[in-house]
């Protein structure tokens, strides 16, 4: 039983979907389905049941995920500790403004206990760029959000966050338990400089192109709206500021809170940050 055939399994089973696992492994789904069945040959029973609502796992499954993540988070402390005594534990990790997040004191915690000897370095960057310095190479891993050009990247979504209007509270639309985008057609907005990656400027603009202040930090974007009654969208669960209120915006795709990490890095210490990260954020 190879490792590499049970981080197969894991992701299928935590996908619950072989396109998404697919996706998410880098790889197409047809050899995916034969390494899952090759598997299932192997400890002879049925692992998980497909159907066309998806995919589930059996009471036998249940308990390989279980077995596996263990022998899978072992093997990457090994490595970890390996590249510990040869003097390469080292990870730089990029913020994207928003440390603050309990996900990441998770996250924190759980990955001290687990590589105490691992040196953690942080860059937190501002809203103007999503991959907090991937792309140009500043840091290992990103702790971020969605979207943004993922050329080169693995991106695994941890969490989506229900995002909202963020208003003046004395603005008329305050008042409103629940907007939509077109509420907010004719009004000025804060965006991002320009040269700010085109999706991620797209998502914060609701799909359109905006006049309004330029911002650059969490803190911008409230002042542009305390002081020029202008609007933007932001988190429903982070609490905005006085003078500040949060309309929920109904059609508005959730953020998604992602890690995010380049193709080519194989790192075993990035491996065993992903599987801890994945598991901070479920336990949420």
């Amino acid at each position: 039983m190879e490792l590499r055939t049970l981080r197969y399994f894991v992701a299928v089973a935590e996908e619950l979907h072989f396109g998404r696992a697919a996706a998410r492994l880098h790889m197409s789904q047809p050899p995916l389905s034969r390494a899952i069945k090759g598997l299932e040959s192997e400890v002879g029973a049925t692992l998980l049941v497909r159907s066309s609502a998806g995919v589930t796992l059996t009471p036998v499954g249940a308990v390989l995920l279980d077995e596996a993540r263990a022998l899978l988070d072992q093997a990457d402390r090994l490595r970890v500790r390996v590249a510990t005594a040869a003097g390469a534990a080292t990870l730089t990790v990029g913020l994207l403004g928003d440390s603050t997040d309990p996900g990441v004191r998770r996250l924190a915690r759980a990955y001290r206990e687990r590589h105490p000897g691992v040196e953690i370095r942080i860059r937190e960057t501002d809203l103007t760029d999503p991959t907090c310095g991937l792309h140009a190479g500043l840091v290992d891993i990103a702790l971020t959000r969605a979207p943004f050009d993922e050329t080169g990247l693995v991106v695994r979504e941890l969490r989506a966050d229900p995002v909202g209007a963020l208003l003046r509270a004395d603005d008329p639309l305050a008042r409103r338990e629940s907007l939509k985008l077109a509420d907010l057609a004719d009004r000025r907005w804060f965006r991002f400089p320009e040269g700010t990656d085109r999706l991620w400027q797209s998502y914060w603009n609701g799909g359109e192109d905006r006049e309004g202040p330029v911002v650059r930090a969490v803190q911008e974007c409230r002042q542009a709206v305390l002081w020029n009654g202008t609007v933007g969208m932001t988190l429903t669960g982070h609490e905005p500021g006085a003078g500040l209120t949060v309309v929920p915006v109904v059609d508005m795709r959730p953020s998604r809170v992602v890690v995010a990490w380049r193709e080519s890095d194989t790192s075993p210490l990035l491996r065993s940050f992903v599987r801890t990260a994945t598991a901070a954020y479920r336990s949420a």
